[in-house]
């Protein structure tokens, strides 16, 4: 089981831990943040707007309910002047969690609290040939489109 935590700037320390993997990175071609990056991002994301005030960011921790460990996390960002609301929604699961359903049910966790909130209508971006992702999207009900937004296919629920 999992639950989600609503990101705050105290999460970095703990999660500069997940996110140091290598592996998490090679269909982004990114690289493990900082713990100082990663402080300074989670003070960014936490205030849970963009600097213009046209998009809101959702961002939780995932928890092994079991453990009590950090594993990964799960982020919407929701168009503000857009209606119906819109989330684009992503996820990411430490590889030594991956392969139990933790980023669908984590996931679908996030979904539910979005429509709940007036939410209808889901997508996310996945690079071409990340196939778990492609899993865990499918899972979830969307469909793979033809849109690509900076070089990934656009699936939509």
């Amino acid at each position: 089981m999992v639950s989600l935590e609503p990101l705050s700037p105290n999460h970095a320390d703990e999660m500069v831990r997940v996110l140091a993997e290598p592996s998490l990175y090679v269909f982004t071609g990114d690289t493990a943040p900082s713990l100082e990056a990663l402080r300074q991002r989670y003070v960014r994301q936490s205030r849970g707007v963009s600097p213009a005030g046209d998009e809101a960011w959702l961002n939780w921790i995932i928890r092994d309910t079991a453990t009590r460990s950090a594993v990964g996390y799960v982020q919407a960002t929701l168009m503000l002047r857009e209606e119906p609301w819109a989330a684009s929604v992503a996820w990411l699961v430490h590889p030594a969690y991956q392969g139990r359903g933790i980023a669908t049910r984590a996931a679908r966790l996030m979904i539910d609290h979005l429509t709940r909130h007036g939410v209808r209508e889901f997508s996310a971006n996945i690079a071409d040939g990340h196939l778990a992702s492609d899993r865990v999207a499918g899972r979830l009900g969307m469909t793979r489109t033809e849109e690509r937004v900076d070089e990934e296919t656009v699936w939509r629920a």
